[in-house]
């Protein structure tokens, strides 16, 4: 019996998503592999959670972009889908798992310092 060449690649890129792209998770976001086509070395990639909706989204979108097809010689073209368009509840507190919301954790309101200046 002969092993699907797509089910493995897709094994092996999910596998790299939780090694390589932990700050998903860490952001309340989730990831999975939807399909992949060795053949025309098509991967897609759907991202949920905070995710959809995130402000630095279009980062993680080029990230795995770049990532994926210069870690896998079969993928050439990565296609990152959103799941929902829920983003974060209304009562989802301001910081989750550790991790500011604001601007993926870089605190403030949106800010890349704190209000106050130490310097």
């Amino acid at each position: 019996m002969t092993e699907d060449p797509d089910a493995k690649l897709q094994d092996r890129i999910e596998s790299w998503l939780s090694i390589q792209m932990p700050r998903i998770q860490a952001h309340g976001g989730t990831s999975a592999v939807r399909d992949v086509d060795t053949e025309t070395g098509t991967v897609v990639v759907e991202l949920g959670g905070a995710c959809s909706g995130c402000g630095i989204s279009q980062t993680t979108e080029q990230t795995l972009e770049e990532e994926l097809t210069s870690q896998f010689e079969a993928i050439t073209t990565v296609t990152v889908q959103y799941h929902g368009d829920e983003g974060w509840a209304s009562d989802q507190p301001e910081n989750y798992m550790g991790i500011d919301r604001n601007q993926g954790g870089r605190g403030g309101h949106g800010k890349s310092r704190p209000t106050t200046d130490f310097f």
